[in-house]
């Protein structure tokens, strides 16, 4: 068989390119992908970098408490489950918690939720390099769900605080990268993206809580509450407190660290947190509904058809009580920040000053009046 030489050609063109095609992919694929040679090392994701910054400001927070046994009519026993059990206890008994925090100084400070060391009579944190140590709790804020943890280690050998951001920059899409203990599993980390900013505590189920939420969905398990979030950069953005599960994906929720910076400074200087109030129970109010409810033939009052806070019940002994706010007033204004719902009123009482006449503009009868109101301390925390 005769090969011509125009077929021999084209067969060393083919085998020629395809040689440079395979050798021009290995040359692309160690450009992308380096192998470690000597001090050299991999390429790292943005989420290693950001965890490396944090990490060894994780700890894990070990806390011991003593609960009362429900007691309960030995009689009900049955015998046989007495001779094999014997007589049942009585007394005290110890409960043990796991929980997560982060130092946010390098004098051992650390902040974790109020929830994971309330009412505890020991704490243990175990530091990122696997030291233990004893911590003392300087105090709780259950409206917050924060609290400030001091470390009692060696002079000198406490880590570094965790670099702490901005979340008032934060924006709904950002990557959001969950650290903690969960279950007690240390330095574990979760990657998701900030799912939405502001999200009420209270459409959560929490009514005794003040909190705007941040919302990500990365993973945040039991043991993973007060740990930080971070941002991209390694910057701590929020405090993990809480997940909402359901079929398919779970809903995870931090505390803005500005707010968190806030109350740390408080406790830190003296133990406790005063929140003002002033005593009203709020709904929130639209014109579409007020319109509504004025068109119902068996309304007893008519309501402003307006946007604004409006007033359901009035406790008594209360600030707004001695102010003379009454249920069906519609709060529009509250000093000289217009008021559109409950929690815009809520966000200016929480900046106002404790004794300090705090201002409001009410609709009552469809006509405007101006109160003046002395916020006083948030009782029945303590």
């Amino acid at each position: 068989m005769k090969i011509s030489r125009r077929f021999l050609l084209r067969l060393f063109s083919g085998l020629l390119g395809l040689f440079c095609l395979t050798f021009g992919f290995a040359v692309n694929e160690s450009s992308a992908y380096p192998l470690s040679e000597g001090n050299e090392t991999l390429e790292h994701s943005f989420v290693s970098k950001a965890v490396k910054r944090v990490a060894p400001a994780v700890v894990r927070i070990d806390t011991e408490r003593t609960v009362e046994r429900q007691p309960f009519d030995p009689t009900l026993i049955d015998p046989l489950l007495r001779d094999l059990l014997g007589e049942p206890g009585s007394g005290p008994e110890r409960e043990r918690g796991q929980g997560s925090g982060f130092l946010i100084d390098d004098h051992g400070l650390v902040l974790t939720n109020a929830h994971v060391v309330e009412r505890v009579d020991q704490v243990s944190v175990t530091l990122a390099d696997g030291n233990q140590c004893d911590g003392e709790v300087v105090g709780t804020d259950a409206v917050t769900d924060l609290a400030l943890v001091r470390l009692y280690t060696e002079e000198g050998n406490s880590p570094e605080g965790a670099p702490l951001g901005d979340s008032e920059a934060l924006q709904v899409g950002d990557w959001a990268i969950a650290l903690g203990t969960p279950y007690g599993l240390e330095q574990t980390v979760t990657l998701g993206i900030v799912s939405t900013l502001h999200r009420n505590i209270n459409s959560l189920g929490f009514s005794d809580k003040r909190l705007d939420l941040i919302q990500t969905d990365a993973a945040i398990n039991p043991g993973n509450s007060g740990g930080p979030l971070v941002n991209s950069f390694g910057e701590v953005i929020g405090i993990n407190t809480l997940v909402r599960s359901g079929p398919g994906a779970g809903l995870g929720f931090a505390i803005p660290i500005n707010l968190a910076r806030r109350v740390s400074d408080q406790l830190l200087a003296t133990g406790e947190v005063l929140h003002p109030y002033l005593g009203v129970q709020l709904v929130s109010l639209t014109a579409r509904i007020a319109r509504e409810h004025n068109n119902d033939p068996n309304s007893l009052v008519q309501l402003p058809e307006r946007s604004g806070a409006l007033v359901q019940s009035v406790l008594p002994d209360s600030p707004a009580e001695k102010a003379g706010l009454r249920r069906g007033d519609l709060v529009i204004e509250a000093d000289g920040t217009e008021i559109f719902d409950p929690q815009s009123l809520l966000e200016q009482v929480d900046r106002a000053e404790i004794g300090v006449p705090f201002s409001v503009t009410i609709m009552r009868n469809s006509s405007e009046l101006s109160l003046s109101i002395k916020p006083a301390a948030l009782p029945g925390l303590s």
